[in-house]
């Protein structure tokens, strides 16, 4: 038994969302102390997911996005679905389910070393099915933004990620894949093939250099980016020394980082620049501007604690920015 997050219809809703995501939203448990998780007593209950991180950044960024997944009938996925809301995000499509718990996520950092563990096999997300999605609610978006974690659940939310693209490209939705790499989910070989099939279904393609040696069994960047160019849409590779790179049929185009003061947690600095690019593709900015954009929001997040939670609010970006200016005159 299920239920929807908002039990109105979306044509009733006023709430149009230019970006829709969805994926896995699990509980996160840290220990509230610098000790590994082993040697704590208490701990932190916080949440994550790629997906919901992103459409939290955006949401903060001023523009209107929407999220789905499946989430346990259960303490953690009521909380999950709560704070996620909260922070505008727009959850009419999310479900809560008695079929399966809440999948849950425990994090330590121990001599500066980040571990994760998953606890996620057979979660409410993993029984995702193309039967879920709502045809309406991914047409009237301008961007449909899906990664390689959900691919990796299960095969039927591998098989709903492939039907959500098929359904934005039947509506002329512009499709964004980060693949995301998850080797605690499953293996280089069994994802390889899965992810450079989708990475010739997107519009835009969100890989980082370090995944794309791994997918394409290279360490050279001339060979990726021949590779690159053999798709029919248009890569963002992040995680280059000094830059992001914006991979087309003919240029490769360089645009530099933002420096950060301090980094105190470079876990979520993804989705932030996922978070980041979208926002400046929807302000219509210039490529390599909303790379910047991109750019400048994982900045900004790694200098904060948290998945999400150091996301920038637009006031917050344009502040930075004018401080930016000042110190630079």
């Amino acid at each position: 038994m299920s239920e929807r997050a908002n039990g109105s219809g979306f044509q009733d809703q006023m709430f149009q969302p230019e970006i829709v995501t969805f994926g896995e939203s699990m509980a996160l448990m840290m220990p509230d102390n610098t000790k590994g998780i082993e040697y704590s007593s208490q701990f932190q209950s916080l949440f994550g997911g790629a997906e919901s991180n992103v459409a939290i950044g955006i949401s903060r960024l001023g523009h209107r996005v929407g999220w789905f997944g499946r989430l346990g009938k259960d303490p953690f996925g009521r909380m999950i679905l709560k704070k996620i809301r909260g922070e505008g995000v727009e959850v009419s499509r999310a479900e809560l389910t008695a079929e399966a718990p809440t999948g849950m996520m425990l994090r330590e950092v121990v001599s500066g070393k980040t571990s994760v563990y998953y606890y996620r096999k057979g979660s409410a997300a993993s029984l995702m099915r193309p039967e879920h999605l709502d045809e309406a609610y991914i047409k009237q978006a301008k961007y449909l933004h899906v990664t390689g974690i959900t691919m990796a659940l299960s095969e039927g939310a591998r098989e709903t990620v492939k039907e959500a693209v098929r359904l934005a490209k039947k509506h002329g939705v512009k499709v964004c894949f980060d693949p995301n790499l998850r080797l605690k989910l499953w293996s280089i070989d069994e994802a390889r093939g899965v992810l450079l099939d989708m990475a010739k279904e997107a519009d835009y393609f969100l890989p980082g250099l370090d995944e794309l040696k791994l997918l394409y069994r290279t360490e050279s960047f001339d060979e990726i980016v021949g590779k690159l160019r053999e798709l029919p849409g248009i890569s963002i590779v992040k995680g280059g020394d000094d830059v992001t790179y914006i991979v087309d049929k003919t240029s490769v185009t360089e645009v530099p980082y933002f420096k950060a003061e301090q980094v105190v947690d470079t876990v979520g600095a993804g989705d932030g620049f996922c978070a980041g690019f979208f926002v400046g593709l929807l302000k219509n900015y210039e490529l390599a501007e909303a790379v910047r954009l991109g750019n400048l929001i994982g900045c900004m997040v790694v200098q904060m604690e948290g998945d999400w939670e150091g996301i920038p609010t637009w006031e917050q970006v344009e502040a930075y920015l004018n401080n930016v200016k000042h110190v630079e005159r």
